[in-house]
C-alpha cells in the first residue's frame, strides 16, 4: 500500500515495544482489552488541520456552542434562560452535576461552597511575599499549583471520583480568594476576614474593596460569572482535559489551564479593550482612531471571534449591564465609546463585538483593576474547567494526535564533532 502523506487514510502496524517500555499489569490488560475491543485500533483517519481546527477530540453534555447561528447552552439550557433565572452557583452545580438544583439542594450547596473558601496559611503566606508587580494570572497559577501540596487528597493514578468532585468544588471556592487576597497585600492591605453569608460574585467584590457591594454591583458581577463559566472545547478547557488525561491530579489540570488562558491569543482581550479604550481618550476621537487602526490593518479588540459568525450570544447580557452600570455611576463615556467603535465595526467590517468587549467596561466600571480582569475570567471558567476533568475521568482516554512530520526524509550519518 502506497502511504503517501496525502492519503486520508494511515495505517500503522503494531511494532513490538523497545526494551525500556514497560506497563504493569493492570495497565497492560486494560491496554490488551482496548486493542482487542477494536478489530484495527491503530487505523487513523488523518487530515491535517493546523491547531486541530474543525477536529472533534471529544464528547461533553456541558457546553454547546453553535457558531453560525449565535447560540450558546449550558446542559441543555438557554445561556438567556440562565442569565434571567439563575445565579452563578446554580451554574456551578449544573455544570458540575449536569442539571439543575432545587432550592433545597442549592442552600446546601452554597453552605459547602463557602465553606471552602479559607486558604491554607502558606499559601497566605506566599501571596504576602509575591512580588507586587507580578502578574496576577502568574500568581493564580503558581497558588492553585500550591494547593495541590497541601491537599491530600490530590493524587495521581486511577482516579477517587468523590474525592475530585471535592476538590473542584474547592477550587471554585479558593480561586476567587487568592487573586483578592493577592491584590489586597500588593496594596499593602489586610485581607478582610473571609465571611459565609454572600454569595460568589457579593463575596469577591467584598474581599477586593473591604465592602460588601450594591446589589447592582453583585447582578453585574453574577451575570460576568455565568456568561464565562464554560464555552466548548476552548484552548484553556482542551489543556485541562489533556493534563487529567495522564491521570494527573486535578490541580495540575487546572494549573494548565490557567497558563494556557494566560495567553493573549485566549484570554486577556478585555484587558486590551480598556487599554484601547483610554487610548483613544475620548467619544470624539473614536471614527478617526478606528479609521487609523482599518488603513493599518490592525486588530481591533473585542471585535469578532474564533467561533462566532455572528453576534456572540453573551455579549448583549453584558452590553446591557454595562448601560445600566454606567448610568447609576454617571460615568456613560467608556460604553459610548464601546457603542461607537461596535457600529463602525459593523458597518465596516461586519464583524460584531465578542463578550471580552462589554465585559471591560462592566469591570472597570466596577472599580476592578484591569490587570484582574483575565483572573476574574479564571475564576468563572474555574467552574467548566473542573466539570470538564470530572467529565473526562468518567471516561477517560488519553490523548496521544500525531504529527505531520516536516523534517528531512533521507537519513544522514551522524559525523564526528571535529568534522561538523
Amino acid at each position: 500500500m502506497n502511504q503517501s502523506i496525502n492519503e486520508r487514510w494511515l495505517y500503522l502496524s503494531l511494532t513490538p515495544l523497545p526494551r525500556s517500555f514497560s506497563l504493569a499489569p493492570e495497565e497492560a490488560n486494560r491496554f490488551l482489552a482496548s486493542v482487542l475491543a477494536n478489530s484495527n485500533p491503530f487505523q487513523i483517519m488523518t487530515e491535517y488541520a493546523r491547531g486541530l481546527q474543525g477536529v472533534i477530540a471529544n464528547e461533553s453534555s456541558l457546553s454547546n456552542v453553535i457558531g453560525d447561528i449565535g447560540e450558546l447552552s449550558y446542559v441543555g439550557h438557554h445561556i438567556d434562560d440562565l442569565v434571567e433565572h439563575c445565579c452563578y452557583e446554580e451554574i456551578i452545580y449544573l455544570l458540575h452535576h449536569n442539571r439543575l438544583p432545587n432550592k433545597v439542594e442549592l442552600t446546601a450547596f452554597e453552605k459547602q461552597l463557602r465553606a471552602e473558601r479559607e486558604l491554607p496559611a502558606p499559601v497566605i503566606d506566599f501571596l504576602k511575599i509575591a512580588p507586587k508587580d507580578a502578574s496576577p494570572m502568574d500568581v493564580l497559577r503558581t497558588a492553585i499549583s500550591m494547593l495541590g501540596m497541601y491537599d491530600h487528597r490530590a493524587k495521581i493514578g486511577e482516579p477517587d471520583i468523590a474525592a475530585n468532585a471535592a476538590i473542584a468544588l474547592s477550587l471554585c471556592a479558593k480561586s476567587a480568594t487568592i487573586v483578592a487576597a493577592y491584590h489586597r497585600f500588593r496594596n499593602d492591605l489586610e485581607l478582610p476576614p473571609i465571611r459565609e453569608d454572600l454569595t460568589e460574585a457579593q463575596h469577591f467584590l467584598y474581599l477586593i474593596t473591604g465592602e460588601v457591594p450594591t446589589d447592582t454591583a453583585s447582578r453585574v458581577l453574577d451575570v460576568a460569572l455565568i456568561l464565562h463559566a464554560d464555552h466548548g472545547m476552548n484552548a484553556s478547557t482542551f489543556s485541562a482535559r489533556v493534563t487529567i488525561a495522564t491521570l494527573s491530579d486535578m490541580y495540575s489540570a487546572i494549573t494548565a489551564a490557567i497558563g494556557t488562558l494566560k495567553g493573549p491569543l485566549h484570554g486577556g482581550a478585555n484587558e486590551g479593550v480598556i487599554h484601547m479604550l483610554k487610548d483613544i481618550g475620548e467619544l470624539e476621537n473614536v471614527d478617526a482612531w478606528v479609521e487609523e487602526k482599518l488603513v493599518q490593518k490592525e486588530k481591533i479588540m473585542g471585535i469578532g471571534h474564533r467561533v462566532y459568525k455572528v453576534l456572540d450570544p453573551r455579549a448583549p447580557h453584558l452590553r446591557r449591564l454595562a448601560i445600566k452600570l454606567t448610568e447609576e455611576l454617571g460615568e456613560p463615556k467608556w460604553i459610548k465609546m464601546s457603542e461607537r467603535i461596535a457600529d463602525i465595526m459593523r458597518e465596516r467590517k461586519g464583524l460584531e463585538a465578542n463578550v471580552d468587549f462589554y465585559s471591560a467596561t462592566v469591570y472597570y466600571s466596577l472599580g476592578i483593576p484591569t490587570d484582574l480582569f483575565t483572573p476574574i475570567f479564571a475564576i468563572s471558567r474555574t467552574s467548566g474547567w473542573t466539570a470538564h476533568i470530572l467529565e473526562q475521568l468518567r471516561d477517560n482516554r488519553l490523548y496521544r494526535p500525531l504529527t505531520l512530520y516536516t523534517g528531512p526524509k533521507t537519513l544522514s550519518p551522524v559525523a564526528q564533532i571535529e568534522s561538523r
